[in-house]
């Protein structure tokens, strides 16, 4: 590992620390990436990707040290209960008008079967689906 990557490194863990005691000093002390990378003087982009694992630590240390869930995670585990939320109410949406599209099938069955009567026309075979004339 070169020196550059290995003192962003130590830069990064000792903006954990700082975070984590309450002791930020360029960032607005949240317990984020970006506060951190913030924190470090280091770009997000480099903490999401050449050091994932002092992320990943990161995070981990949040969880233990402050018995919080990161803000990242809060607001994922947010977003899939609204998107769960908002399946359920589609499916519920989805059955209800399967069975509106059965009863308004039987309505129009019964409609021609009451037209047809009136009428004195034959039924149809089942594998014609008449189209209904248009009066003018």
């Amino acid at each position: 590992m070169n020196h550059q990557r290995q003192d962003e490194r130590s830069r990064i863990r000792e903006a954990m620390d700082r975070l984590l005691a309450g002791q930020a000093t360029t960032s607005n002390g949240s317990l984020t990436v970006v506060a951190l990378a913030a924190e470090a003087g280091v770009h997000r982009m480099a903490l999401l990707r050449r050091h994932v694992d002092l992320k990943n630590e990161f995070y981990e240390r949040v969880r233990t040290e402050t018995r919080q869930v990161p803000e990242s995670e809060r607001r994922l585990r947010e977003t899939v209960t609204k998107l769960e939320k908002t399946i359920a109410n589609q499916k519920a949406e989805i059955e209800e008008l399967r069975q509106q599209v059965t009863r308004l099938t039987l309505a129009s069955a019964v409609l021609t079967q009451e037209i047809d009567g009136r009428t004195g026309r034959a039924s149809v075979p089942d594998n014609i689906v008449p189209f209904p004339r248009s009066t003018p």
